[in-house]
């Protein structure tokens, strides 16, 4: 059966998009300028599907190679070392890659595995010295995302998480528009993240290996999209959870979230996460003065949408090739994305999730700090 990721490559929702008045080129680091800086050496940690796709995105990066695997199986590292030419000296597995730490070939480790398993392995990379790009969500709940913070300042190395959006060019003019007050002030947003999920014995549906169901995998977008397309920062929360299946989806695993988030402003965000209906990905927000719709919202693309300017008509680019690219730029230059990448961003969403769990317990509002 297809996965999440699977999914959302072939989904083909048909969309409208919006032509604005500027060139994306120059917003990106994968622009087609020579680039003749640093470049940043990644090793990737976990060489499934997802860290497929960016070993193959980073084919086309300027700024960011891959050199360096780590993985518990002896054959997918073979297969890696013959695909992208990787040395025998830069490849790991789970036991023994603290050594990276005596290998000065690898700046970086981009952590993809499953998500009980990112704070620990980050925070090895980190005592390591190398800066750690962790796959979203950063962790199991924000008190392990805290951690994983404070390990990468102890070690004065960067944390970053895998926000591919944040570097997507639709949703950068999306967020453009948004800052320079064309959608007046914004009031709404709806977020509805969703597909029917197949294998059941995989990982993304074992509650100590995924933290829960499709909020943790698929929910978090629209955590993430009510954040900067409204702008601001919740303060509150309020869930229902809907399961129909409980041989698939067992105890801690949720299979249908919907939730709602208030904002100082008085905006409000109504969202779905959902791993039993088939073509959700898409984002809608309404101001004052205009609107904007996403659909697909954050597919793997293109992006595509419309406001009430008319259509988005950026340029599509392979995500996880802008996504290295600009936080190669980020971890040499200091060029921050339009949305954070950094850790503390990756908390904030945990802690929106941890409440949002509570809130479906106890069936009451829960504020956030």
């Amino acid at each position: 059966m297809a996965s999440r990721r699977n999914f959302i490559e072939k989904l083909t929702v048909s969309a409208i998009g919006l032509p604005l008045a500027f060139n994306a080129t120059g917003l990106f680091a994968a622009s087609d300028r020579p680039y003749q800086g640093k470049t940043l050496r990644v090793a990737i940690m976990g060489l499934g599907s997802y860290g497929t796709r960016v070993a193959k995105a980073m084919k086309d990066c300027k700024r960011a190679k891959l050199v360096g695997v780590i993985s518990g199986t002896p054959s997918k590292v073979e297969t890696w070392q013959k695909e992208y030419g990787i040395p025998n000296k830069n490849c790991y597995n789970y036991e023994n890659f603290d050594e990276i730490k005596n290998n000065p070939d690898i700046d970086a480790v981009y952590v993809i595995t499953p998500n009980g398993l990112h704070c620990e392995q980050t925070i090895r990379v980190a005592k390591a010295g190398k800066h750690v790009i962790c796959e979203k969500p950063m962790g199991i709940n924000a008190e392990e995302g805290q951690k994983m913070v404070d390990a990468c300042k102890a070690a004065n190395v960067k944390l970053l998480i895998g926000y591919r959006m944040h570097y997507e060019p639709n949703t950068v003019a999306v967020i453009r528009m948004r800052k320079d007050g064309e959608f007046g002030k914004p009031k709404f947003f709806q977020g509805q993240s969703g597909f029917v999920i197949g294998d059941p014995t995989q990982w993304r549906l074992n509650k100590k290996l995924a933290g829960g169901g499709a909020m943790m995998d698929i929910g978090i977008y629209s955590i993430n999209g009510a954040r900067y397309m409204l702008g601001e920062e919740p303060v509150w929360v309020t869930a229902q959870e809907t399961k129909t299946d409980t041989e698939k989806f067992k105890e801690g695993v949720d299979e249908t979230i919907q939730f709602q988030m208030g904002f100082p402003s008085g905006a409000v965000a109504n969202c779905l996460s959902t791993y039993a209906m088939n073509n959700l990905d898409r984002f809608f927000m309404t101001g004052s003065k205009g609107w904007m719709e996403m659909r697909p919202s954050t597919g793997y693309g293109p992006i595509k949408g419309r406001t009430h300017k008319g259509e988005l008509d950026q340029p599509h680019t392979t995500h996880q090739t802008l996504q290295m690219d600009g936080m190669a730029e980020l971890i040499f230059e200091g060029k921050q994305p339009i949305v954070p990448v950094n850790g503390e961003e990756g908390v904030k969403d945990m802690k929106i999730i941890d409440a949002i769990y509570e809130a479906v317990k106890s069936g009451s509002k829960v504020s956030l700090n």
